[in-house]
């Protein structure tokens, strides 16, 4: 992929801050996926799935690879991610089923 050659600073940092503005849509569009998922998950194992972890982990490295990014920023930047997103999962996970009342006698 060729990017362009910009002629300033100014022109760089506007480039990044509309592509940052279409990153966060991105990825509230992957946190409402993330939420849905919650739904079919009873248990913070199946929220945390480990081998989906590392399967998602090397599909964006292959994707790293073929598209000219640093895998370093692209594996950071998607464990970040999947962890931040884990943990908003295990809370949507626990609303939608709470544990079941303890009866005392």
């Amino acid at each position: 992929m060729s990017h362009p050659e910009y002629r300033s600073l100014e022109e760089v940092r506007s480039r990044i801050d509309a592509i940052d503005r279409r990153l966060v849509e991105l990825i509230a569009e992957r946190g409402a996926c993330v939420t849905q998922a919650a739904r079919f998950k009873r248990s913070d194992a199946e929220v945390a799935a480990p081998d989906r972890v590392a399967q998602v982990l090397a599909r964006v490295d292959a994707l790293a690879l073929a598209s000219g990014a640093d895998p370093r920023v692209i594996e950071a930047t998607w464990r970040a991610m999947i962890g931040a997103f884990i943990e908003a999962e295990r809370e949507a996970r626990a609303r939608l089923h709470p544990p079941a009342p303890q009866h005392s006698d």
